[in-house]
């Protein structure tokens, strides 16, 4: 069984940073497409970021060249390390896994992200 645990979030004032971690345990971590989503209350679940197992990563605008995706496949996590965070970056961030070629998606829980002064 494949699982995904978030940890990292919490309370920063605008123009701060944080590191969010994804933990996975039970698969074959250095094969999945891993990614970076997040849902702000009253919005859709958004695609923040994407770090294939090899290859280019991807960001959606709104968040270039500030967030940056990364993965330790020896250990079996994916980071996030956010800066010159904005009061719209706040949100509920969650880790998903995709096995390629495969409809298979694993979720974490979510960790929250607040950013207010």
């Amino acid at each position: 069984q494949v699982q995904l645990v978030e940890s990292g979030g919490g309370l920063v004032q605008p123009g701060g940073s944080l590191r969010l971690s994804c933990s996975v345990s039970g698969g074959f971590f250095s094969i999945y497409v891993m990614r970076w989503y997040r849902q702000a209350p009253g919005k859709q679940r958004e695609l923040v970021a994407a770090i294939p197992s090899g290859g280019r990563t991807n960001y959606v605008d709104s968040v270039k060249g500030r967030f940056t995706i990364s993965r330790d496949n020896a250990k079996a996590t994916m980071y996030l390390q956010m800066n010159s965070l904005k009061p719209e970056d706040m949100a509920v961030y969650y880790c998903n896994a995709e096995v390629p070629l495969t409809n298979r998606n694993y979720w974490g829980q979510g960790t929250q992200v607040t950013v207010s002064s």
